[in-house]
């Protein structure tokens, strides 16, 4: 690896209060949450966290502009989201750098994040004004029978702290679309640009209130899920957590969606390219967001008569990969998002160590020198590691990854489908059919042959198994935010 100096970054005006109906409310009921910059390990704001009293207020604006909004011809509607997603491209260094100043992820990536939101928001934008109903026939009747996609009014949407924009892509976008009102409830780790996003909202001219922003921590979160006026939530984070809002959802019986972990497995065959083979491992592996994502590679099985080529070439990448300040350009690998990320993953590191559950290739150790105060985890490679261990069945959602070895197509397949995760498969291959082949028989919501895990509007994105419900993206993902209707009418 190579370092650069740690610098604090550009100084921004980094925005603290709740987002309310168009209005900025400070001196909230949640309290307020001491803001850690991961790459110097040192305060950088002091925000406001929502409580019940914020999220009630929220529902009734919501409430109020879900109204105005539904009420507007579509093509209105359609035109304002084009609206929003021109404002979000204007304003994309901005928030590209307060996305930045959210979780540390390089500018290399935060500025993709913005650009895919502002093209998830220009692609439902196009689908405002499109036919979404149909009509059947009914048997033995002359009766006109209705198929209605109809909004759920407000819908809460739960944002992870590792990227926010890009949740906001995947679901304030289609939820807009849809016709609904949006409580984006970003983590209380990375608020910063979702709440420039909802000023830009207002500035481009949608509703105040149609999309409020109430960073909180568990608390406001619960408040939100159990909200009687919340017709559906939308959730993105961990399995346990996503339990807990299940739990508290069925107070009022409120349909919860969710996208949860992966555990995701990289298929290396004995015909890959093992030069890109190899630096899409490392990129969608331990660099992409330092592991902190979860379409992670972190299982990467390789046929044994490739192993040890591969295993090099895997290596030199990692080697020469930039690490250090995320303001800085040419910087792949930046920290993990906070101290205590930081003590689990070397815990689970040592514990894989001591429990010998594979060798150790490289890596292992916190980064010191000029990047000591921060929170950088080396690239970690254990090799020969075994399936069935805590090291390739749990998600460390660190820079740390599992190599093991198989010997032909359905031992791999078998080994990629032991898991109780399934949002995403990754197959490096130069033969065609072989590519259509295992791509069918791997339980994934998604499958990326030759190629990282890079999502597009187009594309229905979810998971298998304990890796979620529903689907974001396409058709599929304006629909996770409509109830049908049923109206039949007799002739």
């Amino acid at each position: 690896m190579t370092h650069s100096t740690t610098r604090p970054g550009p100084t921004d005006e980094l925005p603290t209060a709740l987002l309310i109906g168009g209005d900025r409310v400070s001196n909230s009921s949640g309290g307020t949450y001491d803001h850690v910059y991961a790459a110097t390990g040192q305060s950088n704001a002091t925000i406001e966290l929502a409580g019940d009293i914020e999220v009630n207020q929220a529902v009734l604006a919501a409430k109020e502009a879900q109204r105005e909004w539904i009420s507007m011809p579509p093509e209105r509607r359609r035109d304002l989201m084009f609206d929003l997603a021109d404002a979000v491209k204007a304003d994309v260094d901005r928030l590209s750098r307060l996305n930045v100043h959210d979780f540390a992820v390089p500018i290399l990536m935060s500025a993709g994040h913005v650009m895919l939101a502002q093209e998830f928001i220009r692609y439902y934008a196009g689908w405002v004004d499109k036919a979404n109903g149909s009509s059947t026939p009914v048997s033995s009747k002359f009766d006109v029978n209705l198929i209605e996609r109809e909004p759920y009014g407000v819908v809460g949407i739960i944002a992870p702290w590792n990227g926010p924009m890009v949740v906001i892509g995947l679901n304030v976008a289609p939820a807009l679309a849809a016709g609904n009102a949006v409580i984006l409830k970003p983590s209380e780790l990375s608020p910063f640009a979702p709440l420039r996003f909802g000023d830009i909202c207002i500035e481009a001219g949608l509703p105040p209130g149609l999309v409020n922003v109430l960073p909180s921590g568990p608390e406001g979160g619960e408040a939100l899920v159990r909200h009687p006026g919340i017709g559906k939530i939308h959730f993105t984070g961990g399995g346990d957590t996503a339990q807990k809002i299940i739990a508290a959802a069925a107070t009022n019986l409120t349909p919860v969606a969710t996208e949860l972990g992966g555990k995701s497995a990289n298929l290396i065959f004995e015909d890959a390219d093992l030069d890109q083979a190899a630096f899409l491992s490392a990129w969608q592996g331990p660099l992409g967001q330092s592991g902190q994502s979860c379409a992670c590679g972190s299982r990467i099985m390789v046929h044994d008569s490739v192993y040890d080529a591969f295993l090099e070439k895997f290596l030199g990448v990692l080697a020469a990969a930039p690490v250090g300040d995320p303001f800085d350009p040419g910087v792949m690998l930046g920290p993990v998002v906070s101290q205590a990320s930081t003590t689990r993953i070397l815990s689970i590191i040592d514990r894989a160590v001591e429990e010998n559950m594979g060798e150790l290739v490289t890596g292992g150790h916190r980064i010191g020198g000029d990047l000591s105060d921060g929170f950088y985890i080396e690239p970690t490679v254990f090799g020969d590691v075994d399936n069935r261990s805590p090291l390739a069945t749990v998600e460390t959602f660190g820079p740390v990854v599992s190599l093991m070895r198989f010997t032909d197509e359905n031992e791999a397949v078998d080994k990629a489908n032991d898991t109780t995760f399934g949002l995403n498969a990754f197959v490096q291959t130069t033969d065609l059919t072989r590519a259509h082949r295992v791509a069918r028989r791997l339980q994934s919501g998604s499958v990326w042959v030759n190629r990282n895990s890079d999502i597009s509007p187009q594309g229905p994105y979810g998971g298998y198994k304990q890796s979620g419900t529903g689907r974001a993206g396409g058709l599929e993902g304006l629909h996770e935010f409509q109830q049908v209707k049923n109206i039949r009418i007799g002739m």
